[in-house]
C-alpha cells in the first residue's frame, strides 16, 4: 500500500492547476477549423482510399521533403493562412496525435474528393463526405469540452476561423466525369448548379449551428484551365468552355445565397473568397506573378503532365517556383501563397465583403 504525502498531493494539485490555466489560455486563442476537399486537405488520409497524397513526389517541398496527404509539394492553403494568423497548422481530425492541448488549435476535416453531394466521389470509395465532416465537428467539441468544459469550448468555436472550400468536385467528378453522368441525366446545368447552391445552403447553416461565426467560403477555381482539363476538354487550345459556363453560373449564385444567409443571421459570418478570380490571374497572366508556365503540370505524365496520379514513376519538373500547377488539378504551393495574399489584403474583387486582415482588426476590438 502506498501513501502519498502532503506535500506531494500540494504538487500534484498544483499540476492539475497549472494544466487547466494552461488550457484556459490556449482556450481563448484564435482556434482554426478546416472543411471542403483536396484543396485544404491536411492529410485525413487514414482510409483505404484511391483520393489521397501519401507518397512521394507529394510533399518534396514541405518542411520534412516528405508526403503528408497535402496535394501540394509544400504547402497548402490553411497552412499558409496559419502562418499568417499565427497559429500552428490544424492538424487532420483523424490524426492521432491530434489530443491535448493540440486540440485547442483547431483541426481538419478535409477529405480529397468530396463534393457538396453525397454521390460526388463515389468512385474514390472511402472519403469523408460532407455531411460527416460536420459531425466529426460535433464530436470533436465534446473531445474539447472534457478539457476545457462547454462554455469555453463554445467561446473556442464562436471565435474560431473557419475555412470550407467545396463544391469543384460537384463538376469535375460528378455532373461532367463521364459524358452522361447520372446527375447530367436528371438536370440541366442552371438547374444543377440551383441544386447544389440549396444543398450546400443547409450545410453552411449546419456549420453555424454548430458554433461557427467566420466562415470564409471559396468559390469554384477556374475549373476549366486546369491542367487536367485543357487536356481533356480545351476548346481551341483554350479553357473548357463548357466547365467555364458552369463556374460563371455558379459562382454568382453562390454569393447571392452567402449574402441571405448573413442578412438572415443579422452578421457578417459568411465571407465569399473569389477563388475563380485569382485562378485566372495567374493563369492568364502567369509571367506577372513568377510563373512560366500555368498550362503543364509540374509532376505527371502525357500532354500538361495530366495523365494518371502524379506518383515517383511521373515526370517530374527539377524547379518547381516557375509552376502555377504541382499536379493535373492543385496549385503549386507559390500559386497557394498568391491565393492567400489575396484572401489576407485584396480588394472586394477578391473578397466580399471584406478581406482576412480587415476581419481580424474587427475581431480583436470585440
Amino acid at each position: 500500500m502506498s501513501i502519498i504525502s502532503p506535500v506531494g498531493s500540494s504538487w500534484v494539485n498544483l499540476g492539475i492547476v497549472l494544466a487547466m490555466r494552461t488550457f484556459a489560455l490556449q482556450a481563448d486563442a484564435r482556434a482554426f477549423f478546416v472543411f471542403g476537399d483536396s484543396l485544404v486537405d491536411s492529410g485525413n488520409n487514414y482510409l483505404a482510399t484511391t483520393a489521397h497524397a501519401d507518397s512521394p513526389p507529394y510533399g518534396i517541398d514541405y518542411p520534412t521533403h516528405r508526403p503528408t496527404g497535402r496535394f501540394s509539394n509544400g504547402l497548402n492553403i490553411p497552412d499558409i493562412l496559419s502562418e499568417h494568423i499565427g497559429s500552428e497548422p490544424a492538424l487532420p481530425n483523424l490524426s492521432p496525435e491530434l489530443r491535448g492541448q493540440k486540440l485547442l488549435v483547431g483541426a481538419s476535416f478535409a477529405s480529397a474528393g468530396i463534393g457538396i453531394l453525397n454521390d460526388t466521389g463515389i468512385q474514390f470509395l472511402n472519403i469523408i463526405r460532407m455531411y460527416q465532416q460536420l459531425e466529426y465537428f460535433q464530436q470533436y467539441q465534446q473531445r474539447v469540452q472534457a478539457l476545457i468544459r462547454a462554455a469555453r469550448t463554445l467561446k473556442l468555436v464562436n471565435k474560431a476561423l473557419v475555412l470550407i472550400t467545396v463544391g469543384g468536385n460537384d463538376f469535375v467528378n460528378n455532373y461532367y466525369l463521364v459524358p452522361s453522368s447520372a446527375r447530367s441525366c436528371q438536370y440541366d446545368l442552371p438547374d444543377y448548379v440551383k441544386f447544389l447552391i440549396s444543398e450546400y445552403r443547409k450545410l453552411l447553416m449546419r456549420l453555424y449551428e454548430l458554433g461557427a461565426r467566420r466562415v470564409l467560403v471559396t468559390g469554384t477555381g477556374a475549373l476549366g484551365c486546369v491542367p487536367a482539363e485543357l487536356a481533356m476538354r480545351n476548346t481551341n487550345g483554350g479553357c473548357s468552355a463548357e466547365l467555364q459556363r458552369a463556374a460563371s453560373l455558379y459562382n454568382p449564385q453562390l454569393v447571392q445565397m452567402l449574402n441571405e444567409l448573413n442578412r438572415k443571421i443579422g452578421r457578417q459570418v459568411f465571407i465569399r473568397i473569389n477563388t475563380r478570380q485569382m485562378n485566372l490571374d495567374f493563369i492568364t497572366h502567369p509571367e506577372a506573378y513568377g510563373f512560366s508556365t500555368s498550362k503543364i503540370a509540374c509532376c505527371g505524365q502525357g500532354p500538361y503532365n495530366v495523365i494518371g496520379l502524379c506518383t515517383i514513376f511521373s515526370n517530374l519538373c527539377s524547379d518547381r517556383e516557375p509552376y502555377a500547377f504541382w499536379d493535373p488539378f492543385h496549385p503549386s504551393e507559390k500559386a497557394n501563397r498568391i491565393i492567400v495574399d489575396q484572401i489576407m489584403t485584396g480588394s472586394t474583387d477578391y473578397m466580399t465583403p471584406m478581406n482576412l486582415s480587415t476581419i481580424m482588426t474587427l475581431d480583436s476590438r470585440t
